[in-house]
């Protein structure tokens, strides 16, 4: 069921949402409104959160003086409104979560001022090629959870052991950033045959470290124990709750697939998937996910074709390789003078 804009608007009258009309950031200074997650998307179910979504204008302070304002989120209605500069940031890098707010139905639109319209009017100048990255990292995060989720609860031992193993490497990529550096070879991981009777094979590690600080060497293993346990929950597992999540991941791989296309392919944000509704709703109901828990090869034949697809797209599209940034900053100054001068 899609919501109108006089049921959002009542909606965002009731107590639990007062902080859109008393918070000091938010009152009168609204720029739209606008509906986010599934409902955005037309795939939300019985019961699915309502999200909202915003900009806001800048007080005079927060761009002359020495406060800073980037967002307001409230968990509880699971609510966030950005503030305008914040929100013109993530559009330059084109960020998924931030472009579909600039693509929605027009009647998700529950508050809209004058500079709101112009938004909405202006939203092709935040388009560019950088969508290849954004929206492809976003899908390539979605698949992994996917695949961990699988590894996790389907896959035999010795597969799950090597999908922990690369969880376990993806993550030390990061340690040199987080942690006293250590050289290549301090810490190697590898799987060899276990002699546990409940193991076929498990990871090993060799350690090679010297006069290290033992918090930073803690806060490590912490971070590969946490692996672990996540991979060791399979004795707890919920199927129906888990497969619910894992078919909503799939679905919005396959979303994100398609609204990059769209900008790529057609120069457009389409956040409400109207056209692909029934399609994307039979992957969240389970089309593709077999008695076991795991996925038909079909599934991922139809990634790779998207995945194909979206490399063609990215070097045939009409669109600049970066958006427009002194169109976009004269804009930009255009709107934040005005919201000191009408103050």
């Amino acid at each position: 069921m899609t919501l109108t804009a006089k049921e959002l608007l009542d909606l965002s009258r009731t107590p639990e949402y007062d902080f859109l009309w008393t918070n000091e950031h938010l009152k009168d200074r609204l720029i739209f409104l606008t509906l986010g997650g599934s409902h955005a998307y037309g795939t939300n179910i019985e019961g699915s959160d309502i999200d909202i979504r915003g900009v806001c204008l800048h007080r005079p302070q927060d761009l002359l003086g020495l406060q800073q304002f980037e967002q307001v989120i409230d968990n509880p209605t699971d609510t966030t409104i950005y503030a305008f500069n914040k929100l013109i940031s993530l559009l330059l890098s084109c960020n998924p979560n931030c472009i579909e707010l600039l693509g929605c139905k027009p009647e998700h639109y529950f508050v809209m001022t004058d500079i709101g319209r112009e938004f909405i009017a202006n939203r092709k100048m935040f388009l560019s090629k950088r969508a290849v990255n954004s929206f492809g990292g976003y899908a390539i995060a979605q698949l992994n959870r996917m695949k961990n989720n699988l590894a996790r609860h389907t896959y035999i031992q010795p597969e799950k052991e090597e999908h922990m193993l690369s969880s376990m490497k993806q993550a030390m990529l990061t340690f040199n950033d987080k942690y006293t550096e250590f050289e290549d070879g301090s810490i190697k991981l590898f799987i060899d045959k276990s002699d546990k009777t409940e193991l076929e094979t498990e990871i090993f590690a060799d350690v090679n470290l010297k006069s290290y600080p033992l918090r930073d060497y803690k806060a490590i293993w912490s971070e590969l124990n946490n692996i672990v346990k996540d991979y060791g929950k399979i004795n707890t597992r919920n199927k129906k709750k888990d497969d619910m999540h894992l078919n909503k991941h799939a679905m919005h791989l396959v979303r994100l697939y398609l609204m990059c296309l769209d900008i790529l392919e057609k120069e457009k944000i389409i956040t409400y998937r109207e056209d692909d509704i029934e399609m994307l709703m039979s992957i969240r109901n389970g089309k593709y996910q077999k008695a076991d828990g795991t996925y038909d090869q079909e599934f991922f034949d139809m990634i790779k074709d998207y995945e194909k697809r979206l490399e063609y797209a990215a070097e045939n599209t009409s669109l600049p390789k970066n958006p427009d940034y002194r169109l976009v900053e004269e804009w930009v100054m255009s709107v934040n003078r005005r919201s000191i001068l009408d103050e």
